[in-house]
């Protein structure tokens, strides 16, 4: 189902743990990582094909994660002509994507990359929000920065008291400003990270 211009409708998904990392995955017997994504299936909203990409790709069902945010319109990106099947070239320009931010609510162990039969991914990891985008394909870089940049105002504040909570000591007051400073810094995106599974 392509649009007027030659661009077919699609869903992407930046998928938060609890440190505000991403999600991503490392499309199958290949070198490059990315987001889950996919097409919209004819009479499916974006919502709608964005719970159904994401089982399909991550194994999460919809009360595992929570809608944070998603992009006000469409974002597009050209696919080289070489990428293009050739009895679809001169008709498929690229896609164009409403991209939706999740926060998971279960758990690592929820996720399940061969949820299907036609698995995407063969390995996934945590990386900080703002990672290079050098590991995606170049003609995504520029759709990737884009989404991220556009859906980073609503990545959830961490609670910097906790730790003094679980220790049981309470903040001193100058510290408690410190840590405010920091945060209107930094807009409150934890240090770098990264795990693998």
């Amino acid at each position: 189902m392509l649009d007027r211009e030659g661009f077919r409708p699609n869903v992407g998904i930046i998928l938060l743990n609890a440190r505000n990392q991403v999600f991503w995955g490392k499309r199958l017997r290949t070198h490059s990582w990315q987001f889950p994504q996919g097409g919209i299936k004819h009479g499916e909203t974006p919502e709608q094909a964005m719970f159904r990409e994401l089982h399909e790709e991550v194994g999460l069902l919809p009360e595992q994660v929570r809608i944070l945010a998603r992009t006000r319109d469409w974002l597009r990106y050209e696919v080289p002509e070489h990428y293009i099947r050739r009895d679809a070239r001169g008709h498929y320009r690229g896609q164009k994507q409403i991209w939706f931010l999740l926060r998971l609510m279960g758990r690592d162990s929820d996720m399940n990359l061969r949820a299907t039969d036609h698995p995407e991914f063969d390995a996934w990891r945590w990386n900080e929000y703002w990672v290079p985008l050098d590991v995606v394909i170049e003609f995504k870089r520029d759709v990737y920065q884009m989404a991220l940049t556009e859906l980073a105002r609503f990545l959830p504040r961490p609670n910097h008291h906790n730790r003094y909570l679980r220790s049981g000591m309470r903040p001193h007051r100058q510290e408690e400003g410190a840590q405010r400073s920091a945060l209107s810094l930094d807009g409150g995106v934890p240090p770098a990270a990264t795990t693998s599974e």
